[in-house]
Order: C-alpha cells, then structure tokens, then sequence
C-alpha cells in the first residue's frame, strides 16, 4: 500500500515538497538573504490553503544571530533610540532590531575587514574602538549588563521597563555611569546608535528600512538605477527603489 500511496505522488511535486521544508528547518541562515528569491516558493492559494504568515512571506525578518531575549532587549533599546512620532514609523516598526542581527551575524559583528591584532591599547576619542573583543561579543556582553543595570536600578527586565526608565538606563550607557570591567559603556551606546540608524536608512534587503518607510520619511530615492527618464521633468518626488527591486527584473 505505501508503495501505491507513493506512486500517486507526482515526483516533481515532492520535491518540490522536500525543498520548501528544508527551507524552513534551516530558517533564516538559509533563506534569509539571497538564497531565499531563488526558491520558488508558490504564492497563489487557489487550492483553497491558508496563505502563509508574514514571517513566512519575509524571510529578511529572521533572527541569525540573536537569541529571542537579546532581540527583545535591541528592539526595545532602539525604538527609544528612533521611536515612532507624527513624521513616521519607530526602529521597532521599520525591523532595525533585524538589522542589528543580521549585521552581527556577518563580517561586521566579526570585525573581518579589521585589524585585530596585538598589542591593545586605550586609544583616543577620535581613534575609535582599539581592544581584542569583536562586535558580536561587544553586544553579548552589553545586553546582559543593561539587563542586569535595569535589575539593579528598577528591580524589572529592561524589556519591562516604561518609555522614561528605559531612557534612564540608555543614558547610563551613554554617560560612562555604568561601572563594565570589559567594555566601554558610552562605547557600546555610540554603537547601538550609529546602528540603529545604519537600520533606518540603509537598504531594505540588509533587514531594516521596512517598506522603505524610513525612506520615505526623508523623500529618499532609494538606489535608483538611472534618473534619465525624470531629469528633464519638472518633478519634486521620486518613489524609492530596493536594490531588490533590481534584482527581481
């Protein structure tokens, strides 16, 4: 019988079964980048099916790095950073947290294209940071201290914390009043920030700028391929262009 049931299966709807679930069992390290537009992945539901959750439909908006409690901390951090106002979308809104992420998943939290090599020394203002410890493991460690500070000061998670706490907490960072053998405070808070703002504007495909909204809120082309068409034109508005956008033509 199992080998009838077998037969009734078409070959090439299996495997195209088996793609889409190894898809899923890898998660974002596989199809959260570019891997993730190649797989053809159905998007018409006729058959009467569910269509598929959005985390499911953006595969850009997958943890790589972060544990959940990390991502919460970051998400958190960075919306009282870039928080939502009249003129548009916060960091949480436009996936800056995912950014973070996929950032430190990459060369970036590994300081690949740094020299990271002995002797460390305390260097100046305008030198930059000069120790031995990569990003990933400069944001390990301070995630936990603003856990630990938020513990301190408001007996609560940072997570937990209202709008002004977490204010306070940040501020902490950001003024060196938060006592770290390991890292830099005002260190790790200048990083969180210049970050978060890579998150807001950068270009959709790296995770951040959902929608292109942070954009949007700048009346920012975007990576636009050519302006021959508007140049002569009497026009005072571009619709913003994803370098995904490119890549899908």
């Amino acid at each position: 019988m199992a080998e009838e049931k077998n037969k009734e299966i078409p070959q090439d709807e299996s495997r195209r079964k088996f793609i889409r679930n190894t898809g899923y069992t890898v998660g974002g390290l596989a199809v959260g980048g570019i891997l993730g537009s190649l797989i053809p992945w159905r998007k018409d539901h006729s058959n009467g099916s569910n269509p598929p959750s959005s985390h499911e439909q953006n595969f850009n908006q997958a943890l790589m790095y972060f544990t959940p409690e990390q991502f919460n901390i970051v998400e958190a951090a960075t919306e009282r950073i870039f928080p939502a106002d009249d003129h548009g979308p916060g960091a949480k809104a436009l996936g800056v947290a995912f950014y973070i992420d996929h950032q430190l998943a990459g060369d970036w939290g590994f300081n690949a294209r740094e020299y990271m090599q002995a002797p460390f020394y305390r260097g100046e203002k305008v030198q930059g940071y000069q120790g031995r410890l990569k990003r990933r493991d400069i944001f390990n460690i301070a995630l936990q201290e603003i856990d630990n500070h938020s513990m301190q000061v408001y007996k609560k998670s940072f997570t937990e914390l209202k709008g002004e706490q977490k204010d306070k907490i940040l501020k902490d960072f950001e003024e060196d009043k938060v006592n770290i053998t390991t890292i830099s405070a005002s260190g790790f808070f200048q990083m969180l920030r210049s970050a978060t703002l890579e998150g807001v504007y950068s270009d959709p495909l790296y995770g951040g700028n959902r929608n292109m909204d942070g954009w949007k809120m700048r009346n920012y082309p975007g990576s636009q391929m050519a302006y021959a068409d508007v140049i002569e034109k009497d026009f005072t508005k571009i619709k913003p262009q994803s370098l995904r956008n490119h890549m899908n033509h």
